[in-house]
């Protein structure tokens, strides 16, 4: 069977869409669609429905993806597998995501490590929210990611990566500056959160639902995004926000921002590697895991 036909179909499948597949694949909508009519007419069968808005996949077509997806990580072992007898320079494409926090600086630091190492390795860093991170490893779009959340997702698997304490930084000259606050504090000064989606938030929402309390609780009046605006914000006096430490470190040297405290709170997560269910490692991805953990 034709592996580029079930590429084909699972992209159509996962995305609901011929061209947001064909999108993904990197050839255009007309090529899709032929290779998924030559794998109906193979099978003899009508594998997916396309009277609705979103392409769905018939009861057979369920069948063929769940059985193609087995046969597709078997092609990667494979490939894998022939590839460890290529030598031992890395070569090639090198693609891994990581959420705002750990890919602002810890990850984009250490790739640049790694690729100094080994420079026919094309390496690329694609940094978006948890959440995204999430669905793009599972749609095997990114090999690896770095999160800073274990979110629920039947297609990917994760596993503790690092550990990461999260703080309160303030700017200099700020009455919170170095100092230990209580929740009643934070209500009356400028607390600046992420978006929904972010690490850093999520571990804060839980952290205070543990204690009988909610963000909006806190009075929170301004939601920046992610970590670089919200930072941008508390840089320029704005107000105060909680922050991955290892992101900041730089600027607590520094002395542009502030370390504080929250009475109550003790904030620090598991940032997790996160895989496709399934998916076997290039030899890229080990190299990369077996030299990060060894400088962290």
């Amino acid at each position: 069977m034709d592996t580029r036909q079930l590429a084909a179909f699972c992209a159509v499948v996962e995305r609901r869409s011929f061209s947001q597949a064909a999108e993904r694949l990197g050839v255009t909508q007309p090529a899709v669609s032929l290779q998924v009519r030559a794998l109906e007419k193979r099978l003899g069968t009508q594998l997916l429905d396309r009277s609705g808005r979103r392409v769905e996949p018939t009861e057979a077509g369920l069948r063929l993806y769940r059985g193609a997806q087995r046969l597709l990580a078997l092609e990667e072992q494979i490939v894998a597998e022939v590839g460890l007898e290529g030598g031992d320079e890395l070569a090639g494409m090198f693609e891994i995501g990581a959420s705002t926090g750990p890919g602002g600086i810890v990850v984009a630091q250490l790739l640049c490590e790694f690729e100094e190492l080994h420079p026919e390795l094309h390496v690329t860093l694609w940094v978006f929210d948890t959440q995204t991170i999430v669905e793009r490893v599972a749609a095997r779009e990114l090999e690896l990611g770095v999160v800073g959340a274990a979110r629920r997702h039947r297609g990917v698997a994760f596993e503790p990566f690092f550990r990461d304490p999260v703080i309160l930084v303030c700017p200099p000259g700020h009455p919170f500056a170095g100092k230990t606050v209580t929740l009643d504090d934070l209500r009356e000064d400028n607390l600046i959160a992420m978006q929904e989606g972010a690490g850093v938030r999520q571990l804060l929402e839980d952290e205070l639902r543990r204690i009988g309390k909610r963000l909006r609780d806190l009075g929170v009046r301004l939601e920046l995004g992610l970590q670089e605006s919200v930072l941008s914000a508390v840089r320029s006096g704005h107000g105060v926000t909680f922050i991955s430490r290892r992101s900041v470190e730089a600027d607590l040297a520094a002395g542009t921002l502030v370390e504080s405290r929250v009475e109550g709170l003790e904030l620090e997560r598991d940032v997790f590697l996160v895989r496709a269910t399934g998916r076997i490692e290039t030899r890229a991805a080990k190299a990369f895991l077996e030299f990060a953990r060894d400088r962290l």
